[in-house]
């Protein structure tokens, strides 16, 4: 296993918050008979998004994530873009701290890598649900 954290922006996480976070995520991917792989979560802007979103996708609206899958079989590798700004954005939307929506989308990311879709009404509550079992299991320590 091998999660990485790079940043296209000034967004960090600690250390321990790495760790923290790498050890949930691989829960989350084990839980799910499966082997977590390379995982590389890049913290970035809208604007940086957004590019990628254009350049990669052909769309041309902002996003919190785009999720690029290298998974092979039961290995879940993968490159997991994540806009900080629509976080925080949707964050006080949605009236949720801050860290909970990240570990929401970065949930989400996962989810995508195993698998799940959210393409239809029914597919986004199965993906909901998945979102908030691994939630429920994410240590308290990392601010939620």
């Amino acid at each position: 296993m091998a999660l990485y954290f790079q940043s296209e922006n000034d967004f960090n996480l600690s250390d321990d918050e790495q760790a923290g976070y790498a050890e949930w995520v691989e829960s989350c991917i084990e839980e799910r008979g499966r082997n977590c792989g390379e995982i590389t979560y890049i913290f970035c802007d809208d604007e940086y998004l957004l590019t990628i979103n254009q350049k990669y996708l052909n769309h041309d609206d902002y996003t919190d994530i785009i999720t690029f899958d290298y998974s092979q079989d039961t290995l879940i590798s993968g490159d997991l873009f994540i806009s900080t700004q629509r976080v925080q954005d949707n964050a006080k939307a949605f009236e949720v701290p801050f860290r909970q929506e990240l570990s929401r989308v970065m949930i989400h990311g996962v989810l995508h890598l195993l698998g799940m879709e959210d393409s239809s009404p029914e597919l986004k509550a199965e993906m909901r649900s998945s979102e908030d079992e691994c939630l429920a299991r994410l240590p308290s320590a990392l601010g939620i």
